[in-house]
Order: C-alpha cells, then structure tokens, then sequence
C-alpha cells in the first residue's frame, strides 16, 4: 500500500458477515461535492460484507465530461491520476456510480492504448455477482419505517449490462415495497451537460418521469446513479413534489445495526 492510501475499514469490531476481500473505493465528482453521505453509505456495505476497503487520495475526476465533449486531450489529462492509482493496483475497484464504472470500463480503452477490461465495478454488480449477495442481511434491531419506492435503472446502468442487481438487493429488504411505475426505463433527461446545453428538453423529460412515478403513489425514488439522483432532486425540489431521492446504498446501510 503507498503512503498516499488510506485504509478507511475499521476491521476492528466490523460486523463482519462475507468473505474477506480488499477493494478499492473510486468515489466521484458528485460524491465528493454533493453526495458524501453515499460514499459513508458504501464504505459501511462494502465492511458489512467483510471487505477491507481502501481509499486513494490520487483519484481526481474519471474524465467523462471532456471525454463525451470529444476532448479526449483534456479527458486524458483529467483522468490520468485516477487510472493510474486505481488501475495498477491489482484489487478490483468498486465505485456507486454507473456513470464513472462505465467511463472507466468503456472509455479508459479508448484513451489508452493497450489498457483492456479495467476491473471496476459498480457497487451493486460487485456485491451480487462477485459477493454472490441474492438478499441483503438485515441486522438493525430497529426496522425503518415501511415504504414504497420506485427504483429508476441509469442508463449508465444499462450501458455496462446492469440489469436489476440493485433492485434484489433494495427489494429484500423487508420495509420496502418496490412499486412499477409507467416507462420503468425512460431517461431520466439528466444526460451531464445537456441538462445545460438543452436545459428544457432535460428537464421535460424529467418532470414526465416524475409524474409517473407520483401516479405509481411512490414516496421515494431510489437509484445507483448520483447524476440522476441530483437531476431529479433539483426538480422535485423546484416544482414541489412530494417525492424524495435516495441512493440504494443508503437504504442497505441503514439496514445495519449499529
């Protein structure tokens, strides 16, 4: 481990339930800035399942604003630090964003020359596929209230293959009640800068989804993409709607016992 890593499990006293493994946490842009509480949130899953998780202070942006702006310069230029002190490191690196998992699975490639099948995961495809998690082990003693939550799939998600993982692992839980709402797999009309290049039409297509969802009587909105999860925020926040947004690794933190 370099100087530069910190180790941020506390193996000491960790509720410990999976087999041990040590992974790499790639924290984002929007986690960073807006969304600490889900990078908490990951750190307490990852531990939950008796994952060692290690946190490097290199790690800058993943690139993918410059890379889909086709500035594949600046988008090289942004993203080396992180390439460099996630990807040469032979632990898998785990992250809860679609969006950055399939920039650095589908773009790194194409920025650099020879580098093929970078091992990052988003979190929900590692804890099922590779954790081998079907349902989520509940351990709190005091259950959270019951809800009803629509879960909306990034097109990220989709991007890299991710089906419903993160829906077994919220559906499990035993307070909630995932409800079907109408076009399930619309955008969310977020799309990174083209909710500022075409302000309007991002936030159309993001306010027909939220209608849906209110008809669906959905409380709560849950996903695995931040980028999403702040688009739909803002204009629920801006509009008034009785909806909130939360990430699905809150939902299976708080499912933790102290």
């Amino acid at each position: 481990m370099s100087p530069e890593t910190a180790a941020v499990s506390k193996t000491k006293g960790a509720n410990k339930v999976g087999p041990r493994h040590r992974v790499r946490l790639m924290l984002t842009c929007l986690c960073d800035i807006y969304f600490g509480e889900v990078g908490i949130a990951t750190v307490r899953v990852l531990e939950h399942m008796g994952c060692e998780v290690l946190f490097d202070r290199d790690q800058t942006c993943c690139g993918q604003p410059p890379f889909n702006a086709g500035d594949w310069a600046s988008a090289r230029q942004v993203s080396g630090l992180t390439m460099r002190s996630l990807l040469e490191a032979e632990d898998p690196v785990v992250t809860p964003s679609a969006s950055c998992a399939a920039m650095v699975r589908e773009g790194y490639p194409v920025l650099y020359e020879g580098l093929q099948h970078p091992q990052i995961f988003e979190l929900g495809e590692f804890l099922v596929h590779h954790m081998k998690i079907k349902e989520w082990p509940v351990t709190t003693k005091k259950a959270p209230a019951d809800r009803r939550v629509a879960f909306h799939r990034a097109c990220h998600g989709r991007g890299i293959g991710l089906t419903n993982e993160q829906e077994i692992l919220v559906g499990s839980l035993p307070w909630v009640h995932l409800v079907r709402f109408k076009q399930g797999e619309q955008c969310c009309g977020f799309g990174g800068s083209f909710s500022i290049t075409h302000n309007s039409i991002s936030a159309g297509i993001g306010m027909e989804k939220l209608h849906s969802i209110i008809d669906s009587g959905a409380e709560e909105i849950v996903s695995g993409d931040m980028g999403c999860l702040m688009h739909l925020s803002g204009l629920i926040k801006k509009n008034k709607l009785p909806l909130k947004t939360r990430h699905f690794a809150e939902l299976l933190a708080e499912a933790i016992g102290e």
